[in-house]
């Protein structure tokens, strides 16, 4: 590794220590030239998959684009940094794991809205408008009701998942 003050090709590692989550080492360098220290950060390159646009043309993944997008659906809404990231995290994970070379790029436009359903509703709608090219009133308020029958029947399910357990406790 190159010392980043006088360029100097040898340096030494004094410490190293897991980092990002135990995603990265953190290592404590010296030159040995100039004495300087400094810190870098390795992680593993994992490839991303290439994607294949509507027009069949491909290209590679943006995570730039992926954060951009969402960001402005979640513009001014209720939704921690946090949440956000750790969003982020579960989309990239799930591409890289999908162990594909190519993935079409409608694929990751639905995983995304998957995690937007989750995180904030209006942000869902607005990134599906958006998406979807909704061009009326109509296709903002057919989404919306499917939104709201979605979440009718998951706290039906919620609901229903209990009653195993409070009959459980009789016997």
């Amino acid at each position: 590794m190159y010392c980043p003050f006088c360029n100097h090709e040898e340096t030494k590692v004094n410490d190293s220590r897991l980092a990002g989550e135990g995603r990265q080492i953190r290592r404590r360098r010296q030159c040995l030239d100039c004495k300087e220290r400094f810190t870098t950060f390795e992680s593993a390159e994992l490839v991303m998959p290439r994607l294949i646009k509507t027009d069949n043309s491909r290209q590679p993944f943006d995570e730039l684009k992926l954060r951009n997008s969402m960001v402005r659906a979640l513009e001014k809404r209720p939704v921690s940094a946090d949440d956000f990231e750790q969003s982020i995290g579960r989309l990239i994970h799930k591409l890289r794991t999908m162990g594909e070379r190519e993935v079409p790029s409608r694929l990751i436009g639905e995983m995304v809205m998957e995690e937007l359903r989750e995180l904030d509703d209006i942000s869902y709608v607005r990134f599906a408008s958006v998406y979807r090219s909704f061009q009326d009133v109509t296709e903002f308020q057919d989404e919306i009701r499917r939104l709201q029958e979605t979440s009718d029947a998951s706290a039906a399910r919620e609901q229903m998942s209990l009653l195993p357990e409070l009959f459980g406790k009789k016997k």
